[in-house]
């Protein structure tokens, strides 16, 4: 029978003894792999106080201590890339390079957080009044959560625990059930890059696991990526259970195609933004918007060719074998909701242009699989253009001029992120100042911040005040502590009790 993946709790990899059971399944093949027990209230306790008891240690470290411990896991995680992008791709299923590619921006946030004591130094004034002085200091928080989706399983969890463990906070990962081994190899690499035992911790579980982080009071913050709709719930139970909470939702990003765009590399662009990962990101460009049909015409006709020559198939093949655009979708649920989307643009009276439904990979017949489908004359009262649909669905909006575009770009519900096409810098300019999205690419497809940046998006994707990674990250994990001291000058003597408010 298949192997049950662990928890992790105070060092040590320990088998939950749940009767819940989930099963994780290869999506290539649609074979069942591996299997998760879905963690007790009493396991999600026991991670909660191994956090808990970690953190008074933990949290005195020096700054230098906790950094250097960060870089032994850095380099621990470069030595092991083959083997952690394949374990990726098998339970994930995109292809091999973009596991790699995952793994490489989640090692620049680590990067990042090995920097991190030179942000920790806060400041000082001294004599703000006579004789005496204020300085502030940034403190970790104690233990904190991170709640993670199943298209990220490496980079998305490390966007929140190097910024977390370098700040002095302790963490408990409750990542996707979907694909969960990755979390065990972080786990086990940090302990070998010398972490501590309980400074982090895994617990595999589903909604019962999430809804005791939440609540628990010794939970301080709670950072999570995923839904829309879940994300609105994170944050309103954390919240209202007085944690710090970082929810980031879904997202329909949309690319605004200029008239005087170079068509061949804006094709290319929405090719690799929209159907990369089997468009599982939320930042995969999913509407393309022109003010000039001739130009949606020529980006329309460039791209059919591509999206129906696309290579898709497992995401590692034997060696010498070229390598596939894109891998199977998540689980076999998720094809059938896919499919579902571009049933109903069909419906609705968009133009399919190329139908990615019922796609078969030879050898891979029970596979996630499903091809690229590309919409023209798509509406913005249809449901593939309103909603995420999370797959490899590309949609041509055609706007009547700049106004109309950035108007109904606005409107939409979500503001992750977007892009604009054009060798026109003013043009280029005014965009990044209209469009209502936390990150804009100019003729950039997908606009995800560098580490020392922050990732946000704006409206209905993201909940909370501050974004992930980056400074935002540092102010996120620790809180501002304001000292003011006067030390007494034993040479003069004191003019007794004031009563009025004192002034400086």
């Amino acid at each position: 029978m298949s192997q049950f993946i662990p928890n992790f709790i105070n060092g040590k990899t320990v088998e939950s003894q749940s009767a819940r059971l989930t099963p994780v399944f290869n999506p290539a093949t649609g074979e069942q792999t591996k299997q998760v027990k879905l963690s007790t209230a009493t396991e999600v306790d026991s991670a909660i106080a191994a956090a808990q008891a970690a953190y008074a240690d933990w949290s005195q470290q020096s700054p230098l201590r906790r950094a250097r411990i960060l870089f032994k896991f850095k380099e621990l995680l470069e030595a092991n890339f083959d083997e952690l992008a394949k374990l990726i791709t098998s339970e994930h299923g995109k292809i091999y390079s973009d596991s790699i590619g995952e793994l490489t921006r989640g090692l620049e946030v680590v990067e990042f957080a090995t920097g991190i004591p030179h942000l920790l130094k806060g400041e000082f004034s001294a004599n703000v009044g006579r004789g005496i002085d204020t300085h502030s200091v940034m403190q970790p928080l104690g233990v904190v959560a991170g709640i993670t989706p199943f298209n990220f399983p490496a980079m998305v969890p490390m966007w929140m625990f190097p910024i977390a463990l370098a700040c002095g906070n302790t963490f408990v990962l409750k990542p996707s059930e979907k694909d969960p081994s990755l979390s065990i190899r972080l786990a086990e690499l940090l302990q070998q890059a010398g972490l501590p035992d309980g400074v982090f911790n895994v617990v595999q579980g589903d909604k019962e696991a999430v809804d005791i982080l939440l609540r628990d009071p010794r939970i301080q913050a709670v950072s999570f990526v995923g839904s829309t709709p879940i994300a609105q719930y994170i944050y309103e139970v954390g919240s209202a259970h007085g944690k710090r909470v970082q929810a980031l939702g879904g997202a329909k990003n949309h690319a605004l195609i200029m008239p005087d765009a170079d068509i061949e590399m804006t094709a290319n662009a929405l090719l690799g933004a929209a159907f990369g990962a089997a468009g599982e990101r939320c930042m995969a460009l999913s509407v393309a918007v022109t003010i000039d049909d001739a130009v949606a015409d020529a980006i329309v006709n460039n791209l059919k060719p591509k999206v129906e020559a696309l290579r898709i198939g497992p995401g590692v093949l034997p060696e010498g074998q070229k390598e596939n655009d894109m891998g199977p979708l998540i689980s076999k649920p998720h094809l059938e909701k896919v499919s579902s989307y571009v049933d109903q643009g069909v419906a609705a009276g968009a133009t399919l242009v190329v139908d990615g439904r019922n796609y078969k990979v030879a050898g891979h017949e029970n596979g996630y699989f499903i091809g690229g489908s590309l919409f023209d004359h798509v509406t913005t009262e249809m449901s593939i253009y309103q909603e995420e649909i999370f797959g490899p669905v590309l949609c041509v909006v055609r706007a009547k001029d700049y106004a109309s575009a950035i108007k109904l770009i606005n409107d939409h519900q979500y503001g992750n992120g977007s892009a604009i096409f054009t060798s026109d810098g003013d043009a280029a300019r005014q965009y990044s100042q209209d469009v209502q999205a936390g990150m804009v690419g100019i003729n950039v497809p997908i606009p995800v911040p560098i580490a020392y940046h922050c990732f946000g998006g704006w409206k209905a994707s993201i909940f909370g005040a501050l974004n992930v990674y980056g400074p935002d990250g540092v102010r996120f994990y620790t809180r501002m502590k304001t000292i003011t001291s006067r030390w007494p000058n034993h040479n003069v003597r004191e003019q007794g009790a004031a009563f009025s408010m004192p002034t400086l």
